[in-house]
């Protein structure tokens, strides 16, 4: 059995940016994450939340996708619907982790 690539991001977003409040940006940040699903062959998973009301969270989106291996990864960040929402999240972002490991 092969091991698969997790790809975790995590994002702090600011309390204003693009004209927008925090949880109005986490909402379009979350959508657009989620036109991202299913558009490079080898992505097993791809799944975006944001921080729920109540649950611990240090940061106020997530992304956990697992690739079947680095190409299928790297196919995604090179995609041009990829390519295409990364500035929005640079506007609205405080920060930003992220881990790749194979398991």
């Amino acid at each position: 059995m092969s091991a698969t690539l997790k790809h975790i991001v995590f994002w702090k977003l600011k309390e204003h940016a693009e004209g927008a409040d925090k949880a109005s940006n986490a909402l379009q940040l979350k959508t657009l994450l989620d036109s991202c699903a299913g558009i490079v062959p080898g992505m097993l998973r791809f799944e975006a939340a944001i921080a729920q009301p109540g649950l611990e969270a240090t940061y106020d989106v997530v992304l956990n996708s697992e690739f079947a291996s680095a190409a299928a990864l790297e196919a995604y960040q090179n995609h041009p619907a990829h390519v295409a929402i990364k500035p929005f999240f640079g506007a609205v972002r405080e920060s930003r982790q992220c881990m790749d490991y194979f398991s």
